[in-house]
């Protein structure tokens, strides 16, 4: 037996088969909505942190914290770094004056502990060590700090307030060695370069400096037991308005990735 609708009852049939079949529709389209607006268009970028960071830092750190920059930034897009490089006493002095910044690094503890009260809790990335910078090839056969004490070298050493100047004071007191520098540079890698152009003979330097110019220089080790270890401790600046993002460049530091990165160009393991 079969039973036929009236006209009007077909078009209410299918005006209410229309509505049942447009409701899940309706329903995954809500639902695709709200998740383009939780995560974006390009999930990626956005659920990076963004933030532009400026990173104050010891000028021996010049040529690795590049390196270093450019590592970090391809795996966290969003964010970038610049940095400032300068002898730590400089950067000590810009931090207490409140100059923008993000995060501190310097290439020793003291200069750290000055600026206490403006930085979080330090943590020391690497440890370095002196050598003595000669012209390419030790023309004047340099080869212990004993040497440097001749007073027809011309020797340069970075100033007394410098990190890498008090190392080479500490160093050459305890050998009872005396030597007159004829320039005290501002920061180490002023010292490197008047040994590179040949404007001295010879200069105290980190292990890190040597190496990143040994096709201009050579470098003379000095014993464990007439040298100096240099500390470089990191920390996120109060005063930043990238808390979060600092914090985190700083943490990065002492991950396997960036100690490789540190420990290739010469620093040792903190």
């Amino acid at each position: 037996m079969s039973f036929a609708l009236s006209p009007a009852r077909r078009r209410t049939a299918a005006a209410a088969l229309t509505a049942a079949l447009l409701v899940p529709l309706a329903a995954c389209s809500s639902s695709d909505d709200t998740k383009k607006d939780t995560s974006g268009s390009t999930p990626t970028t956005s659920a990076a942190p963004k933030a532009q960071l400026t990173v104050l830092a010891a000028a021996s750190l010049t040529d690795v914290f590049k390196t270093a920059g450019a590592a970090y930034e391809k795996t966290h897009p969003g964010t970038t770094i610049t940095f400032s490089f300068a002898g730590s006493q400089e950067l000590v002095a810009q931090v207490a004056q409140g100059a923008p910044a993000d995060a501190l690094v310097t290439a020793d503890t003291k200069s750290m502990d000055k600026v206490k009260n403006d930085t979080a809790t330090p943590v020391v990335i690497a440890k370095n060590r002196l050598v003595i910078a000669t012209g390419e090839g030790n023309p004047h056969k340099i080869g212990t700090l004993k040497d440097l004490a001749d007073p027809k070298l011309k020797v340069v050493l970075a100033a007394p307030e410098v990190p890498a100047g008090k190392y080479s004071a500490k160093i050459l007191d305890t050998q009872k060695i005396t030597v007159k520098p004829v320039s005290q540079e501002p920061n180490v890698r002023a010292v490197l370069s008047k040994v590179e152009l040949g404007e001295a003979d010879a200069g105290l330097v980190y292990k890190t400096d040597a190496e990143s110019a040994k096709d201009k220089v050579d470098a003379i080790e000095i014993p464990d037991d007439q040298n100096a270890i240099a500390e470089y401790p990191a920390a996120a600046l109060k005063n930043s308005k990238n808390t979060d993002a600092a914090t985190a460049f700083v943490a990065w530091l002492s991950t396997p990735e960036a100690q490789k990165i540190l420990q290739d160009a010469g620093f040792q393991k903190p």
